[in-house]
């Protein structure tokens, strides 16, 4: 199984476009105190979900089951037609992924993925980018937009600017657009069919796209997700992960 499946997983395009009516903007700090966005928070989700990853080229659909402890870890299982495919192991250190077809496995530390996106990457963002959450913590500099039917959320951290799209009437984050201005490299993710999770409302399906630069050209690749089951509570759960001796190591 192709290790860009699980990377691009963590690691995420309609163009938005506002409505030509004028709009009198409010004062950035009284829209920053108005501005309200509903994370959902947990100490322990399970989801299940239909993954589909393409890259122009080919397209790969697997079945995932997904464990997430707040703040901790992250771990995944795939499936291709009932056979296991591949499992995951997301924490603060790393990310180890495993490939059962090939019997070989990979591991990823954050300092390379941030060099590869020129981007800051640690466990926060990733988890952030699974639930539907700000991946990026809020600040002064933050520039807030009113716009009909969103409030607009930009970020700057470095190179990149991050784009919030926020729905003014359930205050969820619908989409996130990263864009890395020297390279033009970008991230968009884009959450639709809310259902409530808890006392929280989760994005059920979503898309991620991904399109930057390499010396063999520019690469676009695309993963969409379904879940058909989510659930948060605070009962413990189990996150069984090791690697068989005779597997090598990419």
């Amino acid at each position: 199984m192709q290790k860009r499946i699980f990377i691009l997983l963590l690691a995420l395009p309609l163009l938005f476009q506002a409505c030509s009516k004028k709009i009198v903007p409010l004062a950035t700090e009284e829209l920053s105190k108005s501005l309200a966005i509903q994370e959902i928070d947990f100490e322990y989700f399970h989801g299940k979900a239909r993954l589909n990853y393409n890259d122009g080229k080919k397209e790969r659909e697997v079945k995932a089951n997904i464990r997430v402890r707040k703040d901790s870890v992250i771990w995944m299982t795939f499936s291709v037609i009932g056979v296991q495919g591949g499992k995951a192991l997301i924490n603060h250190d790393s990310i180890t992924i495993v490939s059962t077809v090939e019997k070989e496995y990979f591991v990823f530390d954050y300092t390379e993925l941030s060099k590869r996106f020129n981007f800051k990457i640690d466990y926060h963002v990733i988890q952030s980018a699974f639930l539907g959450n700000l991946i990026l913590p809020r600040s002064a500099e933050d520039k807030i937009e009113r716009l009909p039917t969103y409030d607009l959320l930009t970020q700057k951290i470095g190179s990149v600017s991050i784009k919030n799209f926020i729905n003014a009437t359930s205050s969820k984050i619908e989409k996130i657009e990263l864009t890395e201005e020297e390279t033009k490299n970008s991230i968009t993710l884009n959450y639709t069919n809310f259902q409530a999770v808890g006392n929280k409302t989760f994005p059920y399906n979503g898309v991620i796209n991904l399109l930057y630069k390499t010396p063999s050209g520019i690469l676009n690749n695309v993963i969409t997700f379904e879940y058909n089951k989510a659930e948060v509570g605070n009962r413990e759960l189990r996150f069984p992960f090791n690697i068989p001796r005779k597997y090598d190591r990419r």
